[in-house]
């Protein structure tokens, strides 16, 4: 089915999901289905420092009439902060991608080994085999060992797993050493995508480190802020919005959806400010 999008037509977007590639629930496929239900006409696929779930959303959003967006969430860091870095648009079989993708991929190897060894160490044995069938050959992180801890009966619920083993401050909550934001945001425009400073409500900023964090993001490269997000508050929205057209700024949106529940359903955003340039203009 061709994907018929025009500028003419109110359009459903969602730029920022996850499936079980990375810490979701969903296969890629399952994803799209779920997009198409939710009348969602745009939409990309953001998964955690991997694209290893485009090529099946792609081919399943052919199939439904969903436009897929090449996507992937970076992890970076500035001024000693996480910060978290979309890419959107981008060329997959470019070079900078595929080098960036497998720098990552060896920064969260590393680090879900030394989650495994970690809680071994507590009494819970072999958890990496498992926590790696579950990502289904996607990057391995703590919801995924949350997961393989449910299905063994050590805990109730991925709550209590992160509650008591592998949340903030507990031995498997391992830190790892993501490049700085300047390098990612490189690596996505290198790759012919769009930059997107993802979720700033999120990194709990003054007005004042919010903007120095925007010029280095702006000097870096950067293109674009999510405006919308899932629960955004309005006021912070009309914030960023303003903050959107004082650096001249594309605005994206997204639900930064993981698995289907009411706080971050697929396209159930708050209406964008109509008077910023949207990120997905360019792709219609």
């Amino acid at each position: 089915m061709q994907n018929n999008l025009s500028s003419e037509s109110p359009l459903i977007v969602d730029l920022h999901s996850h499936t079980k590639r990375s810490d979701g629930t969903l296969t890629p496929e399952e994803l799209v289905e779920r997009a198409k239900e939710m009348g969602v006409d745009m939409l990309a696929l953001t998964d955690h420092d991997t694209i290893c779930g485009l090529a099946e959303a792609r081919s399943k959003g052919n199939a439904l009439g969903v436009k897929i967006i090449s996507g992937i969430e970076f992890s970076s860091v500035w001024n000693g902060m996480g910060i978290h870095i979309v890419g959107l648009g981008f060329d997959e079989t470019h070079p900078a991608m595929l080098q960036a993708v497998e720098i990552q991929g060896v920064k969260r190897k590393s680090r879900a080994h030394t989650i495994a060894e970690r809680m071994e160490k507590r009494g819970f044995p072999g958890l990496l085999e498992q926590a790696e069938q579950i990502a289904d050959g996607g990057q391995v992180g703590r919801p995924h060992f949350a997961r393989a801890m449910v299905e063994n009966g050590q805990v109730k619920n991925i709550a209590q797993a992160f509650k008591k083993h592998l949340g903030s401050g507990k031995p498997g909550d391992v830190k790892a050493e993501w490049p700085e934001m300047h390098t990612v945001v490189n690596w996505i425009t290198s790759a012919g995508g769009t930059a997107v400073l993802a979720h700033p409500d999120k990194y709990n900023l003054t007005r004042t480190k919010m903007k120095l964090l925007l010029e280095a993001f702006v000097e870096a490269g950067g293109q674009a802020i999510e405006v919308v997000t899932s629960g955004i508050d309005d006021s912070y929205k009309r914030k960023l919005a303003d903050m959107c057209i004082e650096y001249d700024l594309m605005a994206s949106q997204g639900s930064d959806f993981h698995s289907p529940a009411p706080w971050a359903e697929l396209g159930r955003l708050a209406p964008m400010p109509k008077e910023l340039k949207t990120v997905w203009q360019q792709w219609i």
